[in-house]
């Protein structure tokens, strides 16, 4: 790097140089009229150290330039652009879709036959709620739509049946020993008709219902599937919940 004290120094050693120089040179010149030979061998030994401190000085003034213009940009040249700051890519997460409705082509396939009885025992509950709404729509009906889950209020199918009465349906895949009780069709009761607006009440099972669920069903106008009757609605040798 460039130093001002180095440059203030060797500019004091080059006038001091200088000075004895100039002292010399008038002491020589006394002496060159008494001593001409002698006045001339010792002005050439004090002049070349003095030529000597005059190139150094140069060479260090020099180096200094040349140091600087490493350092500096040369006049007219932009400084170079800082590189962008990488920015992570934003990864959105996908937006939730609502319940499918038929028709749409995005219905997911229920993985086995659905006009066996045996076959919709072995679903889940969100397969057997999703072949039930198959039926639906198979035989006519329309804007048929799975909302069964949490919050679902005991409705898992809604559908408008041909003739345009609004059907909600309540689905039990209980194996055959586990019957479908009075409560369960009592919690259904208290929501299909008051909430959902129902013209047509159905709770479908895989299984049977009791004779007390049977009664209670009869007494507030909901219907009752069994499995022998989903069946025989599936294979087109029983009437739809919403013709019974």
């Amino acid at each position: 790097m460039f130093s001002l004290r180095q440059l203030s120094l060797c500019f004091g050693l080059v006038a001091i140089v200088l000075c004895g120089a100039g002292l010399l040179v008038k002491v020589a010149a006394r002496e060159a009229a008494d001593r001409p030979v002698a006045a001339l061998v010792a002005g050439v030994a004090l002049g070349l150290p003095a030529l000597a401190g005059v190139r150094a000085v140069r060479r260090r003034r020099g180096r200094a330039a040349w140091r600087t213009a490493e350092v500096l940009p040369a006049p007219g040249d932009a400084a170079a652009p800082e590189p962008a700051p990488v920015v992570p890519a934003i990864v959105e997460e996908p937006a939730w879709e609502a319940p499918y409705e038929t028709g749409t082509g995005t219905e997911p396939e229920v993985a086995v036959a659905v006009e066996d009885e045996v076959a919709y025992e072995a679903m889940t509950p969100e397969e057997f709620e999703l072949a039930v709404a198959e039926l639906c729509a198979r035989d006519g009906c329309e804007d048929v739509r799975v909302v069964g889950g949490a919050g679902d209020l005991g409705a898992d199918v809604l559908a408008t049946a041909p003739d345009g009465r609004r059907l909600v349906i309540q689905c039990k895949r209980y194996t055959a020993p586990h019957k479908v009780g009075s409560q369960d069709v009592q919690r259904f009761g208290g929501t299909c008709f008051a909430v959902h607006e129902a013209h047509i009440a159905v709770v479908i099972t895989t299984s049977e219902f009791t004779e007390p669920a049977v009664d209670y069903a009869a007494t507030c106008g909901i219907r009752c599937v069994d499995g022998r009757e989903l069946t025989e609605w599936a294979r087109h040798t029983g009437p739809a919940p919403w013709m019974s």
